[in-house]
């Protein structure tokens, strides 16, 4: 007889939901406070008030830049921002029904085999390839709309800023002031946000001394998925299947009655409401305004109401971030690539401080199978 003797019941946390998994002082995550802290500074106090590479720069210097610092960061990244030809070339063999995030991914691929300075890692050597792959990201993800839709990637304009360039190389158009704060406030809101699934990914894969171009890779793979960056493309599919205020709340009702998922509330780190949704949600408004189309953001403040009222949930980023990038002209498929965009700064910086001190990632499992068990012949077993 086989021995199936059993361990103990497992005691381990799901997830490794609430597991410490190593020091940082990168980010700093409050969830009963819903506080989030970028190198000190409280992000929600900061973040309407900077541009993208002043996040950039706080994140992998430590401080806020000077002006000078500033401006050769943006000369940095301007001049970074074109892509190579042979990478050009071989998206355009890419099938046109691609996901742009599986594009994105192949394209950073793509990347570190014409970069000089893949196979160095070298902290000058990973810096260079950081603000590469910071610019470039960008330009991917504007580039294979263009592309797919039949028609040729336009140059990055370097006069612009990060936010402003990305914005125009998308819709083909210049954008007005709103929307470069719009945007600049989105990516500076979700350049980095703890030990998160991408980023513990991008860590993992560095750790074992890969390159920063691997990492970033395996990061965007982690990303795509919509418990993670995918949720904003869900909600704006929700509030266009509502697409009247009127008829919000009793969509809701419905949905929840039927045990539909609905995409944009609850975070595993907050108890709280996730403290970026606030001048998120603000931002939308705005932009309903300046767009003259306020109905997603009614929209989208019935929803909240609505599922707070009947479950007791709070809104997280993607909830209202998913209007501002609609009413920014971005395509919804493309909204997953606009947070790794914006998250790149956040898994480069991870990247330099795993290997300032680095030791190979290896948890260990807590087996729940059976032991002992007993052998049987092949010619015996039932």
């Amino acid at each position: 007889m086989t021995d199936k003797t059993e361990t103990k019941d497992s005691h381990a946390p799901k997830g490794l939901e609430d597991v410490v998994a190593g020091p940082s002082s990168i980010t700093f995550l409050d969830g009963l406070k819903g506080r989030m802290i970028y190198r000190g500074y409280d992000v929600i106090q900061i973040a309407d008030k900077t541009i993208f590479e002043e996040i950039v720069h706080l994140l992998w210097h430590g401080d806020l830049p000077n002006r000078a610092q500033l401006d050769a960061l943006k000369l940095e990244l301007a001049e970074a921002r074109s892509l190579p030809p042979d990478v050009l070339t071989t998206m355009r063999q890419f099938p046109k029904k691609s996901h742009p995030m599986d594009v994105l991914r192949a394209g950073v691929c793509l990347l570190a085999m014409t970069d000089s300075d893949t196979q160095d890692n070298s902290p000058a050597a990973n810096r260079r390839k950081a603000a590469r792959l910071v610019a470039r990201m960008a330009t991917l993800s504007a580039a294979w709309h263009r592309i797919r839709n039949g028609k040729t990637p336009l140059a990055p304009d370097p006069s612009l800023s990060h936010s402003a360039n990305y914005l125009y190389m998308v819709t083909g158009e210049k954008p007005d002031p709103v929307s470069v704060q719009a945007m600049d406030l989105y990516l500076s809101l979700l350049a980095d946000h703890d030990l998160n699934a991408s980023t513990f990914t991008a860590r993992v894969i560095v750790s074992t001394l890969s390159d920063i171009h691997a990492a970033l890779a395996g990061a965007i793979g982690a990303l795509k998925g919509p418990l993670h960056g995918g949720a904003n493309e869900k909600a704006m599919e929700m509030f266009l299947e509502i697409g009247d205020p009127a008829k919000t709340e009793k969509w809701v009702e419905k949905a929840i009655a039927e045990k539909r998922k609905i995409m944009g509330f609850g975070h595993r780190v907050y108890k709280v409401e996730d403290p970026r949704s606030g001048l998120l949600k603000k931002m939308a408004e705005r932009m309903g305004e300046v767009k003259k189309e306020p109905r997603w953001y009614q929209i989208s403040v019935k929803v909240a109401d609505t599922v707070h009222r009947l479950k007791g949930l709070n809104t997280n980023v993607d909830f209202y971030s998913a209007s501002v990038l609609y009413l920014l002209g971005i395509p919804i498929d493309l909204f997953t690539t606009v947070f790794a965009v914006g998250r790149a700064a956040g898994w480069c910086a991870h990247v330099f401080e795993q290997l300032g001190d680095n030791r190979l990632i290896r948890p260990r499992s807590e087996y729940t199978g059976p032991v002992d068990r007993a052998f049987i012949p092949l010619e015996k077993r039932p």
